[in-house]
């Protein structure tokens, strides 16, 4: 059986789609990529799709679906190396990928993951420096 390989580079998945996906193997990659990311307490994930020439319905769906599940466990998502095509079909589509931030390549995406993790971490501790405030 295929399989996408997942690597993890600190804090981040990353993986990258270099063959078409079927529906067997975007469901493997689904599901392998979530216990992944809870396995591993990963707070994001890049995928770059920029071997893939064509998304249909069920693939735009697949990576909304990895979105929303990274999501509750705590881990954002960056889409990378979207080609034209691609991002015409999923608006034609009608797909909004709710909870999928896009970037133009690796090193945008990993910047843009990186300042999200910023953002969350400096959240946490005002909310903890409130909450030590209540408690005096």
């Amino acid at each position: 059986m295929d399989k996408i390989p997942i690597l993890r580079m600190g804090a981040f998945l990353l993986v990258t789609i270099q063959v078409d996906l079927y529906d067997r193997l975007a469901l493997n990659l689904e599901a392998d990529l979530v216990q992944m990311v809870n396995k591993t307490n990963a707070k994001g994930v890049l995928i770059d799709i920029s071997a893939v020439s064509i998304v249909d319905s069920f693939m735009g769906r697949i990576i909304g679906n990895i979105a929303s599940m990274s999501k509750i466990l705590d881990a954002e998502t960056v889409v990378v190396g979207m080609q034209p095509a691609v991002a015409i079909t999923l608006i034609e589509l009608g797909l909004p990928l709710k909870g999928v931030h896009t970037a133009l390549d690796m090193e945008k995406g990993m910047n843009l993951l990186k300042s999200m993790i910023d953002e969350t971490e400096e959240d946490a501790d005002e909310d903890q420096t409130a909450d030590d405030l209540i408690a005096e």
